[in-house]
Protein backbone atom coordinates (compact mmCIF):
# COMPACT_ATOMS: atom_id res chain seq x y z
CA UNK A 1 0.00 0.00 0.00
CA UNK A 2 1.51 3.38 -0.76
CA UNK A 3 2.21 6.03 2.07
CA UNK A 4 2.87 9.38 1.19
CA UNK A 5 4.51 11.95 3.14
CA UNK A 6 2.35 14.94 5.55
CA UNK A 7 4.24 17.47 3.66
CA UNK A 8 4.00 16.25 0.01
CA UNK A 9 2.20 19.26 -1.28
CA UNK A 10 1.74 17.37 -4.76
CA UNK A 11 -1.14 15.40 -3.81
CA UNK A 12 -5.29 15.20 -4.56
CA UNK A 13 -6.63 15.15 -1.01
CA UNK A 14 -10.22 13.73 -1.63
CA UNK A 15 -12.45 13.98 1.68
CA UNK A 16 -14.48 10.84 1.73
CA UNK A 17 -14.74 7.76 0.42
CA UNK A 18 -18.38 6.65 -0.76
CA UNK A 19 -19.77 6.77 -4.28
CA UNK A 20 -17.98 10.53 -4.98
CA UNK A 21 -14.39 9.89 -3.26
CA UNK A 22 -13.79 7.19 -4.19
CA UNK A 23 -14.56 6.81 -7.68
CA UNK A 24 -12.81 10.35 -7.85
CA UNK A 25 -9.86 7.93 -6.32
CA UNK A 26 -9.64 5.27 -8.73
CA UNK A 27 -10.61 7.49 -11.70
CA UNK A 28 -7.43 9.92 -11.00
CA UNK A 29 -5.55 6.75 -9.79
CA UNK A 30 -5.74 5.00 -13.05
CA UNK A 31 -4.51 8.22 -14.75
CA UNK A 32 -1.04 8.20 -13.11
CA UNK A 33 -2.74 11.05 -10.40
CA UNK A 34 -1.53 10.77 -6.66
CA UNK A 35 -4.14 11.39 -3.90
CA UNK A 36 -4.44 10.71 -0.08
CA UNK A 37 -8.17 9.62 0.55
CA UNK A 38 -9.13 10.71 4.28
CA UNK A 39 -12.07 8.61 5.70
CA UNK A 40 -13.67 9.67 9.09
CA UNK A 41 -14.85 6.01 9.76
CA UNK A 42 -13.70 2.68 10.05
CA UNK A 43 -12.05 0.18 7.21
CA UNK A 44 -14.77 -2.77 7.18
CA UNK A 45 -14.08 -6.14 6.21
CA UNK A 46 -16.47 -8.49 4.00
CA UNK A 47 -16.65 -10.63 6.84
CA UNK A 48 -18.27 -7.50 9.27
CA UNK A 49 -21.27 -7.61 7.04
CA UNK A 50 -24.22 -9.67 8.66
CA UNK A 51 -27.61 -10.09 7.76
CA UNK A 52 -28.98 -8.20 10.93
CA UNK A 53 -30.66 -5.41 9.69
CA UNK A 54 -30.50 -3.77 13.68
CA UNK A 55 -26.92 -5.16 13.88
CA UNK A 56 -25.66 -3.31 10.80
CA UNK A 57 -27.46 -0.65 11.52
CA UNK A 58 -25.30 0.40 14.48
CA UNK A 59 -22.26 -0.94 13.00
CA UNK A 60 -21.77 1.21 9.96
CA UNK A 61 -23.72 4.32 10.64
CA UNK A 62 -23.03 7.74 11.24
CA UNK A 63 -24.50 8.12 14.41
CA UNK A 64 -22.71 11.32 15.50
CA UNK A 65 -24.53 14.15 16.94
CA UNK A 66 -26.82 15.95 14.99
CA UNK A 67 -29.78 17.77 15.07
CA UNK A 68 -33.05 17.73 13.11
CA UNK A 69 -35.12 20.87 13.05
CA UNK A 70 -38.14 22.63 11.60
CA UNK A 71 -41.63 21.84 11.98
CA UNK A 72 -41.86 18.27 9.91
CA UNK A 73 -42.74 14.96 11.96
CA UNK A 74 -39.11 14.04 11.02
CA UNK A 75 -38.07 16.17 13.75
CA UNK A 76 -39.74 15.22 16.32
CA UNK A 77 -39.38 11.17 15.32
CA UNK A 78 -35.89 11.05 14.70
CA UNK A 79 -34.21 14.81 16.24
CA UNK A 80 -30.61 13.63 16.38
CA UNK A 81 -30.79 11.34 12.84
CA UNK A 82 -31.79 13.51 9.86
CA UNK A 83 -29.83 10.78 7.49
CA UNK A 84 -29.16 7.73 7.65
CA UNK A 85 -25.59 7.22 6.42
CA UNK A 86 -22.65 5.66 6.37
CA UNK A 87 -19.19 6.27 8.81
CA UNK A 88 -17.01 3.90 6.79
CA UNK A 89 -14.75 3.27 3.73
CA UNK A 90 -17.32 2.83 1.23
CA UNK A 91 -19.34 4.96 2.41
CA UNK A 92 -23.62 5.22 1.56
CA UNK A 93 -22.12 2.61 -1.04
CA UNK A 94 -22.13 0.19 1.80
CA UNK A 95 -26.05 0.14 2.32
CA UNK A 96 -27.33 1.41 -0.79
CA UNK A 97 -30.38 -0.57 -2.52
CA UNK A 98 -28.53 -0.41 -5.88
CA UNK A 99 -31.00 1.45 -7.36
CA UNK A 100 -29.27 2.75 -10.78
CA UNK A 101 -30.97 5.15 -13.05
CA UNK A 102 -30.67 8.29 -15.45
CA UNK A 103 -31.86 11.78 -14.69
CA UNK A 104 -34.70 12.86 -17.51
CA UNK A 105 -34.17 15.75 -19.37
CA UNK A 106 -36.51 17.70 -18.20
CA UNK A 107 -34.94 17.28 -14.34
CA UNK A 108 -31.71 19.26 -14.89
CA UNK A 109 -33.77 22.32 -16.33
CA UNK A 110 -36.32 22.45 -13.69
CA UNK A 111 -36.76 26.49 -13.97
CA UNK A 112 -37.02 26.67 -17.65
CA UNK A 113 -39.74 24.02 -17.43
CA UNK A 114 -41.86 24.98 -14.56
CA UNK A 115 -41.05 28.89 -14.37
CA UNK A 116 -39.96 30.23 -10.93
CA UNK A 117 -42.30 28.61 -7.73
CA UNK A 118 -43.09 30.61 -5.17
CA UNK A 119 -41.35 29.88 -2.13
CA UNK A 120 -38.68 27.40 -3.55
CA UNK A 121 -35.01 28.79 -4.46
CA UNK A 122 -35.14 26.44 -7.87
CA UNK A 123 -32.45 26.74 -10.52
CA UNK A 124 -31.45 25.30 -14.21
CA UNK A 125 -28.24 22.52 -13.45
CA UNK A 126 -25.40 24.57 -16.05
CA UNK A 127 -25.13 21.01 -17.80
CA UNK A 128 -27.41 18.79 -19.60
CA UNK A 129 -28.58 15.32 -20.21
CA UNK A 130 -26.97 14.92 -23.62
CA UNK A 131 -23.96 16.30 -22.32
CA UNK A 132 -24.22 13.79 -19.33
CA UNK A 133 -24.81 10.58 -21.46
CA UNK A 134 -21.71 9.07 -22.24
CA UNK A 135 -20.64 9.64 -18.55
CA UNK A 136 -23.63 7.70 -17.70
CA UNK A 137 -23.13 4.60 -20.23
CA UNK A 138 -19.21 4.61 -18.17
CA UNK A 139 -20.96 4.52 -14.94
CA UNK A 140 -23.56 2.02 -15.59
CA UNK A 141 -20.30 -0.26 -17.17
CA UNK A 142 -18.38 0.33 -14.40
CA UNK A 143 -21.22 -0.39 -11.51
CA UNK A 144 -22.73 -2.95 -13.32
CA UNK A 145 -26.12 -1.91 -13.78
CA UNK A 146 -28.12 -4.74 -15.26
CA UNK A 147 -30.86 -4.11 -18.13
CA UNK A 148 -28.32 -1.63 -19.53
CA UNK A 149 -26.44 -1.62 -23.09
CA UNK A 150 -23.65 -1.38 -21.22
CA UNK A 151 -23.44 -4.32 -19.05
CA UNK A 152 -25.30 -6.44 -21.33
CA UNK A 153 -26.66 -7.81 -17.93
CA UNK A 154 -30.18 -9.30 -17.76
CA UNK A 155 -32.50 -7.86 -15.19
CA UNK A 156 -32.97 -9.61 -11.52
CA UNK A 157 -36.20 -11.28 -12.79
CA UNK A 158 -39.68 -10.91 -11.21
CA UNK A 159 -40.52 -11.76 -7.97
CA UNK A 160 -43.54 -11.86 -6.10
CA UNK A 161 -43.45 -9.12 -4.94
CA UNK A 162 -42.86 -7.14 -7.99
CA UNK A 163 -45.74 -9.06 -9.88
CA UNK A 164 -48.12 -8.34 -7.38
CA UNK A 165 -47.11 -4.33 -7.62
CA UNK A 166 -46.90 -5.23 -11.60
CA UNK A 167 -51.06 -6.56 -11.67
CA UNK A 168 -51.89 -3.88 -9.75
CA UNK A 169 -50.29 -1.52 -12.00
CA UNK A 170 -51.95 -3.02 -14.90
CA UNK A 171 -55.44 -2.70 -13.27
CA UNK A 172 -54.73 0.76 -12.92
CA UNK A 173 -53.37 1.59 -16.32
CA UNK A 174 -50.06 2.44 -14.89
CA UNK A 175 -46.16 1.72 -16.38
CA UNK A 176 -44.18 -0.71 -14.08
CA UNK A 177 -40.70 -1.63 -14.68
CA UNK A 178 -38.03 -4.34 -13.68
CA UNK A 179 -35.41 -2.04 -11.55
CA UNK A 180 -32.09 -1.14 -12.89
CA UNK A 181 -29.40 -1.94 -10.00
CA UNK A 182 -25.93 -2.14 -10.03
CA UNK A 183 -26.36 -5.67 -8.72
CA UNK A 184 -24.84 -8.65 -10.61
CA UNK A 185 -27.08 -10.77 -12.04
CA UNK A 186 -23.98 -12.69 -13.66
CA UNK A 187 -20.43 -12.82 -12.54
CA UNK A 188 -18.86 -10.06 -13.42
CA UNK A 189 -15.61 -7.63 -12.91
CA UNK A 190 -14.54 -10.49 -10.26
CA UNK A 191 -18.11 -10.37 -8.27
CA UNK A 192 -19.90 -12.53 -7.68
CA UNK A 193 -24.00 -12.94 -8.90
CA UNK A 194 -26.67 -11.98 -6.75
CA UNK A 195 -27.76 -14.57 -4.17
CA UNK A 196 -31.09 -12.91 -3.51
CA UNK A 197 -31.12 -13.14 0.39
CA UNK A 198 -32.25 -9.45 0.09
CA UNK A 199 -30.24 -8.03 2.86
CA UNK A 200 -28.91 -5.16 0.41
CA UNK A 201 -29.25 -2.43 2.78
CA UNK A 202 -27.58 -3.89 5.07
CA UNK A 203 -23.95 -4.29 2.99
CA UNK A 204 -24.17 -7.02 0.60
CA UNK A 205 -21.43 -10.15 1.91
CA UNK A 206 -21.30 -11.54 -1.66
CA UNK A 207 -20.02 -8.02 -3.26
CA UNK A 208 -22.58 -8.36 -6.23
CA UNK A 209 -23.84 -5.04 -5.46
CA UNK A 210 -21.04 -2.06 -6.52
CA UNK A 211 -19.44 -0.84 -3.45
CA UNK A 212 -16.41 1.34 -3.24
CA UNK A 213 -15.71 -0.17 -0.55
CA UNK A 214 -14.35 -3.40 -2.73
CA UNK A 215 -14.50 -1.88 -6.31
CA UNK A 216 -13.12 1.75 -6.73
CA UNK A 217 -11.12 1.90 -3.09
CA UNK A 218 -9.11 -1.06 -3.73
CA UNK A 219 -8.44 -0.91 -7.70
CA UNK A 220 -7.02 2.56 -6.52
CA UNK A 221 -4.98 1.31 -4.17
CA UNK A 222 -3.85 -1.57 -6.69
CA UNK A 223 -1.75 1.53 -8.95
CA UNK A 224 0.46 2.59 -5.89
CA UNK A 225 -1.47 5.99 -6.29
CA UNK A 226 -3.75 6.14 -3.36
CA UNK A 227 -3.48 5.97 0.32
CA UNK A 228 -6.50 5.36 2.39
CA UNK A 229 -6.82 6.64 5.63
CA UNK A 230 -9.59 5.87 7.80
CA UNK A 231 -10.59 7.25 10.86
CA UNK A 232 -9.04 10.28 10.03
CA UNK A 233 -12.14 12.95 10.58
CA UNK A 234 -11.43 16.20 8.51
CA UNK A 235 -11.52 19.71 10.55
CA UNK A 236 -11.01 21.86 8.20
CA UNK A 237 -9.48 22.85 5.23
CA UNK A 238 -6.55 25.17 4.89
CA UNK A 239 -5.50 27.60 2.29
CA UNK A 240 -2.89 30.26 1.65
CA UNK A 241 -2.62 34.12 1.32
CA UNK A 242 -3.67 33.98 -1.97
CA UNK A 243 -7.02 31.94 -1.24
CA UNK A 244 -6.18 28.55 -2.70
CA UNK A 245 -6.03 25.48 -0.77
CA UNK A 246 -3.33 24.20 0.36
CA UNK A 247 -4.24 21.43 3.03
CA UNK A 248 -6.52 19.65 5.56
CA UNK A 249 -6.04 19.06 9.23
CA UNK A 250 -7.61 15.93 10.48
CA UNK A 251 -7.79 13.97 13.65
CA UNK A 252 -6.76 10.31 13.50
CA UNK A 253 -8.76 7.73 15.33
CA UNK A 254 -6.51 8.47 18.68
CA UNK A 255 -7.13 12.04 18.82
CA UNK A 256 -3.92 13.40 17.26
CA UNK A 257 -3.85 15.95 14.81
CA UNK A 258 -2.24 16.22 11.10
CA UNK A 259 -2.24 18.69 8.50
CA UNK A 260 -1.92 16.59 4.93
CA UNK A 261 -0.53 19.28 2.20
CA UNK A 262 -2.52 18.92 -0.94
CA UNK A 263 -2.23 20.96 -4.20
CA UNK A 264 -6.03 19.91 -4.87
CA UNK A 265 -9.01 19.38 -2.51
CA UNK A 266 -12.29 17.02 -3.19
CA UNK A 267 -14.80 17.64 -1.02
CA UNK A 268 -16.93 14.02 -0.50
CA UNK A 269 -18.44 14.17 2.46
CA UNK A 270 -22.34 13.82 2.06
CA UNK A 271 -24.53 16.91 1.65
CA UNK A 272 -24.38 17.38 5.42
CA UNK A 273 -20.41 16.82 5.85
CA UNK A 274 -19.31 18.50 2.98
CA UNK A 275 -20.88 22.03 3.74
CA UNK A 276 -20.23 21.39 7.02
CA UNK A 277 -16.62 20.91 6.56
CA UNK A 278 -16.42 24.55 4.21
CA UNK A 279 -18.31 26.71 6.86
CA UNK A 280 -15.93 25.05 9.42
CA UNK A 281 -13.23 25.82 7.45
CA UNK A 282 -14.22 29.61 7.82
CA UNK A 283 -11.16 32.29 7.90
CA UNK A 284 -10.06 36.04 7.68
CA UNK A 285 -10.12 35.70 4.11
CA UNK A 286 -13.08 33.88 4.07
CA UNK A 287 -15.31 34.98 7.32
CA UNK A 288 -18.23 32.72 5.99
CA UNK A 289 -16.61 29.59 5.27
CA UNK A 290 -14.60 28.63 2.02
CA UNK A 291 -16.49 28.75 -1.51
CA UNK A 292 -19.26 30.44 -0.03
CA UNK A 293 -19.11 34.50 -1.65
CA UNK A 294 -22.61 33.22 -2.74
CA UNK A 295 -24.21 32.18 0.81
CA UNK A 296 -25.17 29.28 -0.47
CA UNK A 297 -23.09 26.79 1.17
CA UNK A 298 -25.17 24.76 3.53
CA UNK A 299 -28.39 25.94 1.75
CA UNK A 300 -31.01 24.26 -0.38
CA UNK A 301 -30.75 20.77 1.62
CA UNK A 302 -32.82 18.27 -0.31
CA UNK A 303 -33.58 14.59 0.45
CA UNK A 304 -36.22 13.13 -2.35
CA UNK A 305 -39.84 14.04 -1.42
CA UNK A 306 -40.39 10.44 0.51
CA UNK A 307 -43.04 8.34 2.47
CA UNK A 308 -43.63 4.75 2.12
CA UNK A 309 -47.10 2.53 1.71
CA UNK A 310 -46.92 -1.11 2.85
CA UNK A 311 -50.04 -2.67 1.86
CA UNK A 312 -51.94 -6.02 3.61
CA UNK A 313 -53.54 -9.03 1.39
CA UNK A 314 -55.20 -12.48 2.25
CA UNK A 315 -52.56 -14.28 0.79
CA UNK A 316 -49.06 -14.40 1.22
CA UNK A 317 -46.51 -12.21 -1.14
CA UNK A 318 -43.05 -12.98 0.95
CA UNK A 319 -41.86 -9.60 -0.39
CA UNK A 320 -38.60 -10.29 1.53
CA UNK A 321 -37.71 -12.91 -1.34
CA UNK A 322 -35.78 -10.74 -3.62
CA UNK A 323 -33.57 -7.29 -3.98
CA UNK A 324 -34.04 -4.55 -1.61
CA UNK A 325 -35.69 -3.02 -4.90
CA UNK A 326 -37.06 -5.65 -7.81
CA UNK A 327 -39.23 -2.77 -9.76
CA UNK A 328 -40.34 0.42 -9.77
CA UNK A 329 -43.85 2.31 -10.62
CA UNK A 330 -43.05 4.81 -13.01
CA UNK A 331 -45.75 6.18 -14.51
CA UNK A 332 -45.59 9.22 -12.53
CA UNK A 333 -42.27 10.43 -12.97
CA UNK A 334 -42.69 12.96 -15.66
CA UNK A 335 -43.14 16.44 -15.11
CA UNK A 336 -47.26 17.07 -15.31
CA UNK A 337 -48.72 20.18 -13.17
CA UNK A 338 -52.46 18.58 -14.07
CA UNK A 339 -51.73 16.11 -10.93
CA UNK A 340 -51.61 19.77 -8.49
CA UNK A 341 -47.71 19.38 -8.35
CA UNK A 342 -44.71 19.96 -10.47
CA UNK A 343 -42.04 17.62 -10.58
CA UNK A 344 -42.48 13.60 -10.96
CA UNK A 345 -42.21 10.81 -8.24
CA UNK A 346 -41.79 6.71 -8.35
CA UNK A 347 -43.08 4.17 -6.86
CA UNK A 348 -40.24 2.13 -6.01
CA UNK A 349 -41.42 -1.60 -4.63
CA UNK A 350 -39.32 -2.35 -1.63
CA UNK A 351 -38.72 -4.59 1.07
CA UNK A 352 -38.27 -3.14 4.69
CA UNK A 353 -37.01 -6.35 7.24
CA UNK A 354 -39.73 -6.87 9.81
CA UNK A 355 -37.14 -4.96 12.33
CA UNK A 356 -37.27 -1.61 10.19
CA UNK A 357 -40.82 -1.86 9.63
CA UNK A 358 -42.19 -1.98 12.86
CA UNK A 359 -39.39 1.41 13.49
CA UNK A 360 -41.05 3.27 10.77
CA UNK A 361 -44.64 2.33 10.61
CA UNK A 362 -45.38 4.41 13.17
CA UNK A 363 -42.30 5.83 14.81
CA UNK A 364 -43.64 7.97 17.40
CA UNK A 365 -44.85 4.88 18.98
CA UNK A 366 -41.56 3.11 18.52
CA UNK A 367 -42.87 -0.16 17.22
CA UNK A 368 -45.68 -0.53 19.98
CA UNK A 369 -49.71 -0.42 19.65
CA UNK A 370 -52.24 -2.91 18.64
CA UNK A 371 -52.94 -1.84 15.14
CA UNK A 372 -49.61 -2.34 14.39
CA UNK A 373 -48.49 -5.79 16.03
CA UNK A 374 -51.57 -7.16 13.88
CA UNK A 375 -50.45 -5.27 10.76
CA UNK A 376 -46.87 -6.67 11.43
CA UNK A 377 -48.16 -10.41 12.13
CA UNK A 378 -48.90 -9.81 7.88
CA UNK A 379 -45.36 -9.08 6.93
CA UNK A 380 -45.70 -11.87 4.78
CA UNK A 381 -48.54 -10.91 3.55
CA UNK A 382 -47.53 -7.65 2.77
CA UNK A 383 -46.15 -5.45 -0.42
CA UNK A 384 -45.35 -2.05 -0.78
CA UNK A 385 -43.66 1.19 -1.73
CA UNK A 386 -41.45 3.64 -0.91
CA UNK A 387 -42.09 7.03 -2.91
CA UNK A 388 -39.47 8.96 -4.07
CA UNK A 389 -40.20 12.26 -5.79
CA UNK A 390 -38.65 15.52 -6.86
CA UNK A 391 -37.85 17.29 -3.98
CA UNK A 392 -37.73 21.21 -4.50
CA UNK A 393 -35.01 23.39 -3.03
CA UNK A 394 -35.68 25.46 -0.49
CA UNK A 395 -32.78 27.68 0.50
CA UNK A 396 -34.20 27.95 4.38
CA UNK A 397 -33.89 23.51 4.30
CA UNK A 398 -30.47 23.73 5.26
CA UNK A 399 -27.15 23.01 7.20
CA UNK A 400 -26.15 25.00 10.06
CA UNK A 401 -23.38 24.44 12.77
CA UNK A 402 -24.73 25.04 16.20
CA UNK A 403 -23.87 28.24 17.96
CA UNK A 404 -22.40 26.79 21.51
CA UNK A 405 -22.51 22.75 21.45
CA UNK A 406 -19.54 20.81 20.15
CA UNK A 407 -18.86 17.65 19.00
CA UNK A 408 -16.15 15.02 20.03
CA UNK A 409 -13.45 16.65 17.51
CA UNK A 410 -14.65 20.37 19.24
CA UNK A 411 -16.33 20.90 15.59
CA UNK A 412 -19.76 23.05 16.27
CA UNK A 413 -22.27 19.67 15.93
CA UNK A 414 -24.17 20.35 12.53
CA UNK A 415 -27.88 21.57 12.83
CA UNK A 416 -30.24 19.97 9.64
CA UNK A 417 -33.49 22.18 9.08
CA UNK A 418 -36.16 20.37 6.66
CA UNK A 419 -39.49 20.53 5.84
CA UNK A 420 -42.27 20.66 3.23
CA UNK A 421 -42.35 22.77 0.37
CA UNK A 422 -46.17 22.72 -0.70
CA UNK A 423 -45.33 21.23 -3.76
CA UNK A 424 -43.81 18.16 -1.52
CA UNK A 425 -46.75 17.74 0.03
CA UNK A 426 -49.47 17.82 -2.54
CA UNK A 427 -46.85 15.33 -4.52
CA UNK A 428 -46.81 13.25 -1.29
CA UNK A 429 -50.62 13.11 -0.95
CA UNK A 430 -50.86 12.17 -4.57
CA UNK A 431 -48.35 8.81 -4.40
CA UNK A 432 -50.42 8.22 -1.34
CA UNK A 433 -53.58 7.76 -3.24
CA UNK A 434 -52.34 6.22 -6.50
CA UNK A 435 -50.63 3.72 -4.01
CA UNK A 436 -53.65 2.97 -2.61
CA UNK A 437 -55.40 2.77 -5.40
CA UNK A 438 -53.19 0.62 -6.86
CA UNK A 439 -52.92 -1.89 -3.68
CA UNK A 440 -56.73 -2.08 -3.36
CA UNK A 441 -57.04 -3.16 -7.49
CA UNK A 442 -54.83 -6.14 -6.10
CA UNK A 443 -56.71 -7.30 -3.34
CA UNK A 444 -55.49 -5.30 -0.67
CA UNK A 445 -57.70 -5.07 2.47
CA UNK A 446 -55.94 -2.32 4.31
CA UNK A 447 -53.26 0.10 2.69
CA UNK A 448 -50.46 1.74 5.58
CA UNK A 449 -49.35 5.19 4.72
CA UNK A 450 -46.05 5.39 6.22
CA UNK A 451 -44.40 8.83 7.57
CA UNK A 452 -41.29 10.14 5.92
CA UNK A 453 -37.96 8.49 7.58
CA UNK A 454 -34.41 9.14 7.83
CA UNK A 455 -32.69 10.02 4.13
CA UNK A 456 -30.08 7.87 2.58
CA UNK A 457 -30.76 10.37 -0.29
CA UNK A 458 -28.67 13.86 0.42
CA UNK A 459 -28.46 16.65 -2.01
CA UNK A 460 -27.80 20.04 -2.92
CA UNK A 461 -25.97 22.20 -0.12
CA UNK A 462 -22.98 22.94 -2.46
CA UNK A 463 -24.69 23.33 -5.44
CA UNK A 464 -24.04 23.33 -9.14
CA UNK A 465 -25.25 26.88 -10.65
CA UNK A 466 -24.11 28.73 -14.38
CA UNK A 467 -22.99 32.31 -12.16
CA UNK A 468 -21.32 32.33 -9.04
CA UNK A 469 -24.07 34.44 -7.35
CA UNK A 470 -26.26 31.65 -7.45
CA UNK A 471 -24.52 28.34 -5.98
CA UNK A 472 -20.93 27.07 -5.06
CA UNK A 473 -19.85 24.86 -7.78
CA UNK A 474 -19.38 25.31 -11.24
CA UNK A 475 -20.14 22.47 -14.07
CA UNK A 476 -17.49 20.46 -13.05
CA UNK A 477 -18.16 20.98 -9.44
CA UNK A 478 -15.17 23.16 -9.16
CA UNK A 479 -15.64 26.00 -6.61
CA UNK A 480 -16.38 29.11 -8.27
CA UNK A 481 -14.57 30.98 -5.86
CA UNK A 482 -11.14 28.63 -5.26
CA UNK A 483 -9.63 26.77 -8.57
CA UNK A 484 -8.32 24.30 -6.52
CA UNK A 485 -11.63 23.34 -4.33
CA UNK A 486 -13.81 20.58 -5.85
CA UNK A 487 -17.04 19.27 -4.64
CA UNK A 488 -17.47 15.07 -5.45
CA UNK A 489 -21.18 14.04 -3.99
CA UNK A 490 -24.78 14.94 -4.18
CA UNK A 491 -24.32 18.57 -2.34
CA UNK A 492 -23.56 19.51 -6.17
CA UNK A 493 -26.87 18.91 -7.00
CA UNK A 494 -29.00 21.55 -8.25
CA UNK A 495 -31.83 19.44 -7.95
CA UNK A 496 -32.62 16.75 -6.60
CA UNK A 497 -34.63 14.67 -9.45
CA UNK A 498 -36.95 12.11 -9.31
CA UNK A 499 -34.10 9.02 -9.58
CA UNK A 500 -32.19 7.78 -6.85
CA UNK A 501 -28.98 9.62 -6.52
CA UNK A 502 -25.92 7.72 -6.87
CA UNK A 503 -25.22 6.85 -10.91
CA UNK A 504 -25.96 10.65 -11.05
CA UNK A 505 -22.61 10.89 -8.79
CA UNK A 506 -20.50 8.76 -10.23
CA UNK A 507 -21.07 9.90 -13.78
CA UNK A 508 -20.28 13.51 -12.48
CA UNK A 509 -17.11 12.55 -10.76
CA UNK A 510 -15.96 10.54 -13.83
CA UNK A 511 -16.19 13.35 -15.67
CA UNK A 512 -14.57 15.71 -12.63
CA UNK A 513 -11.95 13.12 -13.08
CA UNK A 514 -11.07 14.23 -16.56
CA UNK A 515 -11.60 18.03 -15.99
CA UNK A 516 -9.04 17.88 -12.78
CA UNK A 517 -6.78 15.61 -14.62
CA UNK A 518 -6.42 18.26 -18.14
CA UNK A 519 -6.51 21.10 -15.69
CA UNK A 520 -3.32 19.58 -13.56
CA UNK A 521 -1.71 19.18 -16.41
CA UNK A 522 -1.89 22.69 -17.63
CA UNK A 523 -0.97 23.71 -14.82
CA UNK A 524 -3.71 25.61 -14.45
CA UNK A 525 -4.47 23.86 -10.92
Amino acid sequence: MAKFDLNDDSLVVIIGSGAGGGTLANELAQKGIRSVVLEAGKRFKMSDIENDEWKMFGKISWLDKRYVEGPARLAKDFPNLPAWLVKGVGGATVHWAGVAMRFQEHEFKMKTTNGTVPGANVLDWPITLKEMEPYYEKAESKMGVCGTKATGMPFHGKSSHYKVVEEGAKRVGARCEQAHLAINTQPRDGRASCQVTGFCMQGCRFGAKWSTMYTEIPKAEATGNVEVRPESMVLRIEHDANGKVNGVLYADGNGNQHLQKARVVAVAGNSIESPRMLLNSASNLFPDGLANSSGQVGQNYMTHTTAGVYAEFEKPVHMHKSTAVPGIVTEYQNNDPTRGHLGGYELEIMHLGLPFLSAFMNPGKGGWGRELAQSLENYDHMAGFWICGEDMAVESNNVTLHPTEKDQYGLPVPVVYKTDHINDTRMRNHAYARSKELFEAVGAFKVNDLPPYPASHNMGTNRMSEHARDGVVNRWGQSHDIDNLFVSDGSQFTSSSTENPTLTIVALTIRQADYIADQMKKRNI
